[in-house]
């Protein structure tokens, strides 16, 4: 069955999960998220800011799930949370009348952009496509989405998965800065 499974690409992963890998993902995307909510929170009633946005969630995925991962390494996670929403905005700003062109062009363009940039962050899609389709209150920071919260954000994940990352004796993040 393995050999079937081989061609068909189905071949066995080569390391195994342990329990402490998954508390320590527990504990940091946990962290992370709860960290950017709080921080959204303080800020929304002063300054009316988001700071929690769902791509977080699938780059916590990464930068705790998957330390390891070339996707997950600090120049991807922010440089990739960067540039899609520059892309992102700069479609919305441009295309806003025509919402589905806006979408795809901001999707496409920051995939494109990330592969040339050596970025590439899966959920750097989903921040290009939030400025789109984000409504009214992402509509209303233009360029300052790329800062707030994509960028403020990306940062403090950042900054949680060195900590969480590095508590574990068999663990070490980041594989590579740049």
């Amino acid at each position: 069955m393995t050999r079937v499974l081989s061609r068909l690409g189905g071949a066995r992963t080569s390391a195994r999960t342990t329990w402490s890998d998954v508390g320590w993902a527990w504990l940091g995307s946990a962290l992370s998220i709860a960290c950017l909510a709080w921080l959204e929170r303080a800020c929304a009633q002063e300054w009316n800011l988001p700071l929690l946005i769902g791509s977080f969630g699938a780059s916590a995925v990464l930068a705790f799930g998957a330390p390891e991962s070339p996707l997950a390494q600090p120049r991807n996670l922010v440089g990739g949370h960067l540039l899609s929403a520059l892309v992102g905005v700069s479609c919305q700003l441009l295309l806003g009348q025509e919402p589905t062109a806006a979408a795809a062009l901001a999707v496409s363009t920051a995939i494109a952009l990330m592969c040339v940039t050596k970025t590439l962050h899966p959920p750097g899609g989903a921040t290009a496509l939030i400025a789109v389709i984000g409504g009214a209150g992402i509509h209303r920071l233009g360029y300052w989405y790329v800062l707030l919260p994509c960028g403020a954000g990306a940062c403090c994940m950042l900054l949680l998965a060195l900590l969480t990352n590095n508590l574990g004796a068999r663990r070490r993040y980041p594989r590579k800065w740049w």
